[in-house]
């Protein structure tokens, strides 16, 4: 597997393997099938996207947004479904990092997956489709 920086190229094909991770999940699809709006990758986050490569082939993607205090948002990390659990979501986390604190807000169905990361629950926050935990990873 090679991680590199997004192209600008890529924006639309990310956002397809965005769209088709993100339906997997039955109790979120309703809701986004509603508002497809809310799957994009916006061109100002390029410059902040990791792209995780297996045998030619993009299978995920991570966006990374610095903050003020030193610290990043993991604003998206997506892995196309047939390669879930190969590695490359903890490949994505790991250098997305970059030896900074890092804070999500979670999808409650990857919870188990960020705590595996080191990600330690952090508080809660209200998103456009409700509740959500935060997690911190030191």
């Amino acid at each position: 597997m090679v991680i590199r920086p997004a192209r600008a190229d890529e924006r639309t094909m990310l956002i397809e393997l965005q769209r088709a991770a993100s339906l997997m999940h039955a109790d979120s699809r309703a809701a986004l099938l509603a508002h497809p709006e809310a799957i994009d990758l916006p061109v100002a986050h390029l410059p902040h996207t990791l792209v995780a490569e297996g045998d030619g082939t993009v299978i995920g993607f991570a966006v990374t947004l610095p903050n003020d205090a030193g610290h990043a948002e993991l604003d998206g990390l997506f892995v196309a479904p047939d390669v879930w659990r190969s590695g490359a979501g903890r490949a994505l986390v790991e250098l997305a990092g970059n030896g900074r604190v890092l804070t999500v807000v979670a999808n409650p169905n990857a919870l188990q997956f960020y705590e595996r990361c080191g990600f330690l629950e952090s508080g809660s926050t209200e998103t456009r489709f409700g509740p959500a935990i935060t997690m911190t990873r030191p």
